[in-house]
Order: structure tokens, then C-alpha cells, then sequence
């Protein structure tokens, strides 16, 4: 466990600092699989454990909330994504009944997406996921929460960061030798 400074004294902290973590993504609907695949992908590149469920808040909402509670019982370090669209009770419903972060990862729904959004988007006063509308980036962002209490799972990051930098450095250069063409 983290050490707490005296000014921290009192304070919870964000996560406390377990070894046990995962990230547990929960889908709408099985159509929601092909677009949360990078997620899994990503959190395989940083060796964190991810779990994807399949339960619907407006149809399922028993068995998510029971789902919900098997995960609340654990000793884990957790970060829910979920990924709905329409309208996205998904995101709302399990930030309220949870303790973990969650981070809503509405799909991209054509020529409907800009109105969807805003059921990601907007939330009831205490019900506050946050939203990344790219499955990269929410799996990126679920790794950066767990990192605040693993030195180990930030460094990673960090080379990550450093990894893209550097391919931004070698197109730059080669652009600037050999011009657009």
C-alpha cells in the first residue's frame, strides 16, 4: 500500500495500491465486440489482465447489476469501459453502482453518432464516467489510472508516449528530406 503524506492524511485515495488489476469491459450488445476489440489489444501490449462482458442496462439490467456486484466483492484494482451506443444507460448505470473508475466508449454510430453522443456525455448530477469515443485511447486511459499506484505500469506508459514521439520525430525527418510526394 502508498505511503500517505500527512497532508493526504484523511484522504482516500484514487485506487488503493493493490497488485491485482484489471480492466473489465462491458459491451451492450454482442455488436458492440468488433469495435471494442483494440481495447483488449491495447491492455495486451501492457500485460493488464481484461475481461469483456456482454449485459444490457436496459435489457439486463438484473444480471448487470449482479455482474456489478461480483466485481465490487474483489480486492482489485478495476476500471470498467463500456460501450454502448443509442441511448448509452450502459456508462451511467454502472458508474453509479460502482466504486471504480468507468470510462464510457460510446461505437460510432452512422449518421446518428452526433445525437447518440450526448447520451454519453450528459449525466444525472453524482453519475459522472468519463468518455473517450476511441477504444485505443479509453484502453490507453484505463492503463494510465492503474498506473497511479503501479510505478511499474506507468513507466510503460511513458515508453508508449516516448514510442509514438519518436515515429512523429522519423516522419518528420524523412518529410524533410524527401518532401511530400
Amino acid at each position: 500500500m502508498a505511503e500517505t503524506s500527512v497532508k493526504d492524511k484523511g484522504k482516500p485515495p484514487l485506487l488503493s495500491c493493490m497488485s491485482n488489476r484489471r480492466v473489465v469491459v462491458i459491451l451492450g450488445s454482442e455488436q458492440d465486440h468488433t469495435f471494442a476489440a483494440p481495447i483488449k489489444s491495447i491492455l495486451d501490449q501492457f500485460g493488464v489482465s481484461c475481461e469483456v462482458r456482454v449485459a444490457s442496462a436496459h435489457k439486463d439490467s438484473e444480471r448487470l447489476l449482479r455482474i456489478l456486484q461480483d466485481y465490487e466483492k474483489l480486492d482489485d484494482n478495476i476500471v470498467y469501459i463500456t460501450v454502448a451506443g443509442m441511448s448509452n444507460a450502459l456508462s451511467g448505470f454502472v458508474d453509479f453502482r460502482t466504486k471504480h473508475p468507468v470510462i464510457a466508449c460510446p461505437p460510432q454510430s452512422a449518421g446518428v453518432w452526433n445525437i447518440d453522443i450526448y447520451s454519453s456525455l450528459r449525466m444525472p448530477r453524482g453519475v459522472a464516467p468519463l468518455v473517450s469515443c476511441d477504444p485505443e485511447n479509453a484502453a490507453i486511459a484505463a492503463v494510465k489510472i492503474l498506473g497511479e499506484c503501479e510505478k511499474e505500469l506507468a513507466s510503460k506508459v511513458r515508453e508508449y508516449q516516448r514510442q509514438m514521439q519518436l515515429k512523429n520525430e522519423k516522419a518528420d525527418e524523412k518529410i524533410r528530406r524527401g518532401g511530400l510526394s
